[in-house]
């Protein structure tokens, strides 16, 4: 049976997702940054990362936990590099932080070119790709990889998880040019452990290859997947490990105890890094036949795309196509499941139950 999914008015959705984040105690600030950040994700199809996903995470590992502190302040760590910044977020909500860090990042770029922030003692900023693609829309070039909240991921070849899902997420200024940003942006294992719950909690099957059950199986199967696999064999192993070695040098400790507390002497916060770029900080002013920057990224995209290969896509074209059609419906697009899901949050807080018939069904 498919998905019925129904049109949420934006301001409802934030409201609700605000009035949770305030009743469990963090600040207006924060929670205004967490409904901004979770209504970002849904308006561009990224359902897993979405508030049901935050505020479970929240649960599990933050506020609910020991992960995350609310009305934290975040505390810039002394160093000698003027376009480097090192941040003790001291367990403050992670989309605030990293709204803060892509913001920062963005103003030393505008002075040095590049603008690059590490950020020790954070709590996990959910979807990566929302906050380069932020930077993206404003014209910069950006990067960032975090350390997953739970080493869920077993090794190349391995068969004990002992790394996250690890996600990698650029983006590029080509707004003038495609309409969108150019963001690419992904786990590194083959499927995040959201996409899991949200399978699970649609009744849907894994892709093959994408999970292991608790004796180390293959299982499509997302009620009994206890570990993942990282994509393209070795090659998704790889890039799982940066994100490892930049945690490690900023400041993070063993994957295997992240966010498993414990009086051990250990570090169990995950670890954030963010670079910015200004375009013109790259340039060579070498362009074939007198092209201009912008237009020498055009000819190259153009050329990718050329020769029969009209019919692709390129990364960002999806989430361009979500925020389309959120904006076509004029709301945020939620299945049924979902919105059940967040009548069990609005419970929580003693806020009043979205009414299911009360949406229209999203064209």
């Amino acid at each position: 049976m498919s998905e019925i999914f129904r049109v949420v008015p934006e301001s409802q959705h934030n409201a609700l997702v605000e009035a949770v984040y305030r009743w469990r105690g963090f600040d207006a600030d924060e929670a205004e940054a967490a409904s901004r950040f979770a209504a970002y994700a849904s308006r561009h199809g990224i359902r897993t990362h979405n508030a049901l996903k935050a505020l479970h995470l929240d649960h599990l590992f933050g506020s609910g936990s020991q992960g995350c502190v609310p009305r934290a302040t975040i505390e810039r760590v002394n160093n000698r590099f003027r376009a480097c910044e090192v941040w003790n977020a001291n367990l403050k909500l992670g989309q605030a932080t990293a709204y803060a860090a892509i913001d920062r990042a963005i103003e030393l770029a505008d002075t040095y070119g590049i603008g690059q922030i590490a950020v020790d003692n954070a709590f996990h900023y959910l979807w990566g790709g929302g906050y380069v693609m932020e930077a993206a829309n404003r014209g910069y070039i950006a990067y960032t990889n975090c350390t997953a909240a739970l080493a869920e991921v077993v090794p190349f070849q391995g068969k004990f998880p002992t790394l996250g899902t690890n996600p990698h997420s650029w983006g590029f200024p080509t707004c003038e040019l495609l309409g969108y940003p150019v963001v690419i942006d992904w786990a590194t294992s083959v499927v995040a452990m959201g996409r899991v719950q949200q399978l699970a909690r649609e009744g849907l099957p894994l892709p093959v290859n994408a999970a292991v059950d608790t004796n180390g199986q293959v299982t499509t199967d997302p009620s009994k997947a206890t570990a993942l696999l990282p994509f393209g064999a070795h090659k998704g192993y790889g890039l799982s490990i940066l994100n490892e070695l930049y945690g490690a040098l900023i400041g993070g400790s063993l994957p295997t105890l992240r966010s498993r507390w414990a009086e051990d002497g250990e570090k169990h916060s995950c670890a954030f890094y963010f670079q910015v770029i200004h375009p013109e900080a790259l340039s060579g002013g070498q362009f074939a036949k007198g092209r201009k920057q912008m237009e020498n990224l055009q000819a190259v995209i153009e050329d990718i795309l050329g020769h029969g290969n009209e019919q692709c896509i390129l990364p960002g074209k999806l989430e361009a196509d979500a925020a389309a059609r959120c904006k076509t419906n004029g709301g945020l697009i939620f299945s049924e499941a979902e919105i059940v899901g967040f009548n069990e949050l609005a419970r929580e807080c003693g806020e009043q139950t979205l009414q299911l018939q009360a949406f229209p069904l999203a064209k």
